[in-house]
């Protein structure tokens, strides 16, 4: 577990908080609590746990403020380390939530399906990756159930600004992490909270879940690393992990150099046979060995490799069938696939 650092003055009315996660190697969430005179705006809140949220009410309070004071909490996208306190804060001051229109939509998705169908799909979705029927019985049994977000108040589209009296804290919509993930541009000081789509060392995951739809969140994520391109070199990037950084522009095209390199790995993998995608992640070189990943690791890894499939599908460069147990099974591109089976 990362050490916690302290609660910091970063000026011109703008705090960083860090909040624990508890048991998981990233150590903390770094909330930033920016002051207007209705009380502070939190970018992000922290995990849901009793021991983040002692650090997030303490932390307020070495402010000079208090939970009770927080006027509106901006997620920069639902994943539980930025949005899981996020009701409780709201609970405890009135304030609002908001979020970018398509998490909020994913959001409520997900409060009507309820924690039990949610992880039903996530089964279901592994077998169809191709994971052996023991994985399946240890992921059903170890996978834990997603806590359910709290629904926001308001919805934040690119461009717009957030709820920040006398202040300007504007929407860049950064799709990829997630549908909605969104940066946040204070024009004081020239300083963006960047949330996890880019952090100073570690890439943040990107997976696709299902072949249902057409989405290609790799596509949407090097797109959206692609709009920061022209950041001044001496915009200040604030994100949720690690620590603060300039070179915004450079970083993001080391991520995405980062992404197309793994996308030639992967397409030197293809051939005729075909392989399932989980077959195609242990083939994938991993921060640990996938012999040593314990399965829900494997499971976000099989939907990291499916990100990348897709996006070398869109590019013209695999193809999809499905095999007699209606598993898909990806292929270089001018194989024979099979005239019946289904496109992804």
């Amino acid at each position: 577990m990362r050490p916690l650092p302290p609660v910091e003055d970063l000026g011109e009315g703008v705090w960083s908080v860090p909040v624990p996660i508890p048991g998981n190697p990233l150590g903390y969430t770094l909330v930033y609590a920016l002051e207007s005179p209705r009380g502070p705006v939190l970018v992000d809140a922290g995990w849901h746990h009793d021991d983040s949220w002692q650090a997030l009410t303490a932390g307020l309070e070495d402010i000079g403020t208090s939970v009770d004071d927080v006027y509106g909490v901006v997620v920069t996208h639902f994943h539980p380390d930025h949005s899981g306190l996020a009701g409780r804060v709201r609970d405890a001051s009135d304030a609002w939530i908001a979020m970018h229109r398509a998490d909020a939509e994913l959001v409520g998705d997900l409060a009507r399906l309820g924690e039990d169908e949610q992880h039903a799909r996530q089964l279901r979705r592994a077998a169809d990756a191709g994971a052996p029927s023991a994985e399946l019985d240890r992921l059903a049994e170890e996978a834990p159930r997603m806590r359910i977000p709290a629904v926001p108040d308001r919805t934040l589209d690119d461009g717009a600004f957030a709820d920040l009296p006398g202040r300007k804290l504007r929407a860049v919509w950064t799709p990829g992490h997630t549908p909605g993930h969104i940066c946040l541009h204070l024009e004081e000081g020239d300083r963006l909270f960047t949330g996890d789509h880019v952090l100073p060392t570690i890439t943040p995951h990107i997976g696709l879940y299902t072949f249902d739809g057409g989405d290609d969140p790799l596509g949407a994520f090097l797109d959206s690393l692609d709009r920061l391109a022209d950041t001044s070199a001496d915009t200040r990037a604030l994100p949720a992990h690690e620590h603060r950084f300039t070179g915004i522009g450079r970083r993001a095209a080391e991520i995405a150099e980062h992404h197309e390199a793994k996308l030639d790995e992967l397409a030197g993998l293809l051939d005729t046979s075909g392989a399932t995608l989980w077959e195609l992640s242990a083939r994938l070189p991993w921060r640990r060995d996938w012999a040593d990943m314990e399965v829900t690791a494997r499971r976000m890894a099989a939907a990291e490799t499916a990100a990348h499939i897709r996006t070398l599908e869109r590019r013209g460069h695999a193809v999809a069938g499905t095999d007699a147990a209606g598993v898909l099974r990806w292929q270089t591109a001018g194989s024979a696939v099979a005239p019946d089976a289904p496109r992804p």
